[in-house]
């Protein structure tokens, strides 16, 4: 009875030392954006797309036989509060790799403290073009979403050269992404000669556009070009509407957002926007992930599909660069990431040999698709992007 007493002691002892020693084991990812506020659809719904692949991951057994685990922080969209989550991430936390930035301010002002600790960035999210210019040549920072180049050339040439349209007006947010954006996207008109009639600014939280869009209708223009987030982009589109002015609203992919679509409701119709994802089940992958989603959280439309998408596939290229490395050190991680020598699945496309040493856009010209707002949701502009061959889009060598 005494041996087995003892016996009992000794595996209590066991069990209280392996917990504690698995838990340390653990690979540590840190993951930040806005989880509360105006950008919130956005940022929650890239957490979630994290959370369903880590889970994924964990459930097949981890990596390097180590389970993933995710250090969750509010950076609640503000520059201060950004930088200050990523110095907690790194020298509290301790993490190997941060997932996360939705919004292109936050991202420039937090990122360089992961660049300086040598700690890789999967940029989810955030399209602002510098965002992955900011540090090179040895550049830590990589991206999962369709720089502002891409979107402002697909704008241009969706209002100019397939719709016709030659008095743009401009109407972008004060803020880094709104302001950025608007450069590209008047640098992509430059090139097709031409030039707004007027850009116009507001800020965050402002909820009467009257002004702007009476220098726009005073200005004749012929379509409403936007770089914004969904909140400040309905009250556009509700702006529009009380003026009984009705014109095409074309814009970067935020009119793809929840609280675009559902605050603009009946005014939001017909809005277009450049997507790397749309909600449809076109391959087993997607409509796997579209399940999963819907079963996790209890939603039918993912607030903001694009964002959940990509920070789903982020977290898949993230654990095959550990994978290959061998190792949670930031400098073999991102030498994996520049040379991923497997095919990774995603939902938004099959990534093959992503990255490169120069090249830290995971997404080309020919990957992302029109979306339209229609009954409440975001279809193709054109379903046929969405069928066949078109269904995954390789990146262009």
């Amino acid at each position: 009875m005494r041996l087995l007493r003892r016996t009992l002691m000794a595996l209590a002892a066991t069990a209280m030392l392996t917990a504690p020693a698995f838990a340390a084991d653990a690979i540590k990812i840190g993951l930040s954006g806005p989880f509360t506020g105006g950008s919130a659809s956005m940022g929650v719904s890239m957490r979630d797309g994290v959370r369903l692949a880590v889970e994924e991951i964990n459930k097949a057994g981890g990596v390097l036989g180590r389970p993933l685990q995710l250090v969750e922080r509010d950076d609640e969209a503000k520059n201060d509060v950004g930088v200050q989550v990523a110095q907690e991430l790194i020298n509290k936390e301790q993490v190997v790799a941060t997932m996360g930035f939705i919004n292109t301010g936050v991202a420039l002002a937090s990122q360089r403290f992961y660049q300086e600790a040598e700690i890789p960035v999967i940029n989810n999210v955030a399209t602002g073009t510098a965002i992955t210019q900011q540090f090179k040549p040895d550049n830590y920072i990589f991206r999962m979403s369709a720089a502002d180049t891409i979107q402002s050339n697909m704008i241009a040439d969706e209002a100019v050269k397939k719709r016709g349209f030659k008095r743009p007006a401009i109407l972008a947010d004060s803020t880094n992404y709104g302001q950025l954006g608007q450069a590209d996207l008047e640098k992509a008109l430059g090139a097709m000669g031409i030039k707004p009639v007027t850009e116009e600014k507001f800020n965050i939280g402002d909820t009467d556009m009257t002004s702007q869009l009476l220098r726009a209708k005073a200005a004749n223009a012929d379509v409403i070009l936007t770089y914004a987030i969904g909140p400040e982009l309905a009250q556009i589109a509700n702006g529009m509407a009380k003026l009984g002015w009705k014109l095409p609203l074309i814009g970067s992919w935020t009119l793809s957002m929840s609280t675009f679509i559902d605050n603009a409701g009946v005014n939001g119709e017909g809005a277009v926007m450049p997507q790397t994802f749309i909600q449809s089940p076109t391959t087993p992958k997607r409509k796997a992930f579209i399940d999963a989603y819907q079963a996790a959280y209890k939603v039918d439309r993912i607030p903001s599909p694009i964002s959940a998408a990509q920070g789903y596939d982020g977290t898949l290229l993230l654990a095959a660069a550990i994978k290959q490395a061998g190792s949670t050190d930031g400098a073999k991680i991102k030498a994996a990431l520049e040379n991923l020598n497997t095919k990774v699945e995603g939902v938004v496309t099959v990534y093959d040999h992503p990255f490169t040493a120069t090249d830290h856009e995971s997404i080309t010209a020919n990957i992302p698709v029109f979306g339209m707002v229609k009954n409440g949701r975001v279809v193709a502009e054109n379903p046929a992007d969405l069928e066949g061959a078109n269904a995954v889009r390789l990146k262009a060598k």
